[in-house]
């Protein structure tokens, strides 16, 4: 089969009129025309921006764009690099991967004697244009006008890792990128969103600089409306790509991969903490955190209930994992309810579930546990394993199952799991952060050479000692059942677990089938076929094609909604896999 995975599909918006900019002479010919319009000499500028950015390359070219008489930078009225690490230092604990979500805003980076006398500075004012640069702009003035600078947590990782930018607040350029990482999840991004998504609506510009070099700049008013256009008609996020330990090679044939990376172990293709949007202006693409169409359409994106039960959060995630060519996951468990509830400030856990695209023969996974299996036994020789580098006998305590493709196995917190090698995994789950704890790593190393972090405390305290082979059988592995068929066509149910909240739904299907988003929202992937085309029985949105492999979301608000072979043959069934949320 001809593989046609698209990278970068961006969702196109046709404007009347020039609403984006993209290059640094036209972006900083519409910054200058923009402040050239306002009605004071002495008039007030401030660009607010997220952490992660360039800010030499991004403040020379707002400089030259305004050509300010003054220029006040937040973070000069930000608390000292060591008073900032003790702020901080609670939520992100001594463990070198876990934290706890931190309930801090912006203002408390801000030391209040130095915010106060630049706000005076400020309100005092120059003959000519002040500007405001930084994150917090907004906390030092009332902007005349206002442009937003973000980042998508994708290149902000990847920035991290190459020791191109620090953390909030502080100058830690040279830390370790997976420290700084961990202090930008559970510190960094949650501050910098609560900040960013109280003042949307009052953008004037948007600026992207993922691509260094490559500026682009759209109008407040228009990534408004195509943030609101995009929650009536079905889209897809940029999946991103990365390699690991463990990793296959089916995520580079398929999806068209080049690079030197040596594999590619996860592909999060429907992850909208991580992912972005690329949203088409006319001609110019703008790159944003897909996380801002949640923010700022939340009930339309969502559906009430969804949204009443989880608020501003997105609680699905679709991803990759690829071990053909490869390796087996690290032996793993995530945390029940109570456990993340109390030790880190979530309040669901990542229950998931692994769907397999594709599997070689004699492939396997790990699934629960022996019959019979002594805890104390395996905990002590998982120590041991751990103190002293002997090897771990997995496959004397946990249950292995052979496995192959388009089975679907069903992973409740508290479930020992491991993908074995030679399959590919569509991982179903909750978007519920990183909270792995690693019981073995099969004696490895990470790809930077040292040892992967092992979590055996947390994974003693919640492993779901019952779930055995029996309990397996009957309710965590392959539980399909027919729910509905027509004319060519079949609905059938493949879980999740009563445990889990999100349902899913597999439609084979040679000839159209009708869905309905249901009041909530709906993620699909096309597990089988070339490519379908997702359409409105009312026209009320353009046709979408789907090819293998990608996936996509359909918004609450899409309500019924058809998808149908883009060329019909009705000896080739297609197949899609949905998730919702259950209510």
């Amino acid at each position: 089969m001809t593989r046609s995975y698209r990278r970068f599909t961006a969702v196109p918006l046709a404007f009347d009129q020039t609403v984006a900019w993209r290059g640094r002479d036209a972006v900083q010919a519409e910054l200058h025309a923009a402040a050239a319009r306002l009605d004071r000499e002495n008039a007030m500028v401030a660009v607010d921006c997220y952490t992660g950015l360039h800010d030499d390359e991004v403040l020379a070219l707002v400089r030259e764009a305004f050509r300010p008489v003054h220029v006040e930078l937040t973070t000069a009225a930000m608390k000292s690099s060591e008073v900032v690490d003790a702020l901080v230092q609670r939520d992100l604990t001594d463990d070198p991967v876990f934290g706890f979500l931190t309930s801090l805003q912006l203002t408390d980076f801000f030391d209040a004697d130095k915010l106060g006398a630049a706000r005076r500075r400020i309100a005092a004012g120059c003959a000519g244009l002040t500007l405001v640069y930084g994150p917090g702009a907004t906390l030092m003035c009332d902007p005349d006008l206002l442009i937003y600078a973000d980042m998508p947590r994708w290149e902000h990782q990847l920035r991290y890792r190459r020791n191109e930018v620090g953390n909030l607040g502080v100058s830690n350029l040279t830390l370790k990128g997976s420290l700084k990482y961990k202090r930008g999840y559970f510190v960094d991004w949650r501050v910098c969103d609560r900040h960013k998504k109280r003042q949307m609506d009052r953008w004037d510009y948007l600026l992207d600089t993922t691509v260094v070099g490559d500026p682009k700049l759209v109008t407040g008013d228009a990534l408004r409306q195509g943030l609101r256009h995009l929650t009536r008609r079905p889209f897809s996020l940029m999946p991103v790509f990365d390699p690991g330990p463990w990793g296959g090679q089916w995520l580079r044939e398929t999806c068209g991969l080049d690079g030197d990376a040596p594999n590619y172990a996860w592909c999060f293709n429907c992850i909208v903490e991580e992912n972005s949007l690329l949203l088409q202006f006319n001609d110019v693409p703008i790159e944003i955190p897909a996380i801002n169409l949640v923010f700022y359409q939340p009930r339309q994106l969502l559906g009430e209930a969804v949204h009443g039960r989880f608020g501003d959060e997105f609680p699905i995630r679709f991803d990759f994992l690829d071990t053909m060519g490869g390796g087996n996951l690290s032996l793993q468990v995530h945390p029940i309810t109570e456990y993340i509830q109390e030790k880190f400030g979530i309040h669901y856990t990542q229950d998931e579930s692994y769907y397999l695209m594709e599997a070689a023969p004699g492939a396997k996974l790990y699934l629960g546990l022996k019959e019979g299996v002594d805890p104390e036994a395996m905990m002590r020789d998982l120590q041991h394993a751990q103190d002293n580098g002997a090897p771990f006998d997995a496959d004397r305590y946990a249950a292995s199952w052979p496995i192959k493709k388009h089975d679907h196995a069903l992973i409740p917190g508290g479930t020992v799991h491991s993908s074995g090698k030679d399959c590919m995994v569509l991982e179903i789950a909750a978007t519920t952060y990183i909270f792995t704890f690693k019981l073995w790593d099969w004696g490895r190393l990470g790809l930077d050479g040292n040892p992967r972090p092992i979590h055996l405390e947390h994974g003693a305290a919640n492993i779901a000692w019952e779930c055995q082979e029996a309990v397996v059988q009957k309710q965590l592995l392959n539980q399909f059942q027919l729910v509905a068929e027509g004319d060519g066509w079949r609905e059938e149910r493949t879980g999740l677990h009563e445990r889990e909240f999100i349902e899913t739904r597999r439609h084979w299907f040679t000839k159209p089938v009708e869905h309905n988003s249901g009041g909530g929202v709906n993620v699909l992937c096309l597990i089988e076929g070339q490519a379908a085309l997702v359409t409105s029985p009312t026209d009320a949105f353009e046709p979408f094609e789907i090819r293998y492999a990608e996936t996509f979301i359909v918004p609450a608000t899409v309500g019924r909604y058809v998808i149908r072979p883009l060329v019909e043959q009705a000896d080739t069934p297609l197949a899609t896999m949905k998730g919702y949320v259950r209510t």
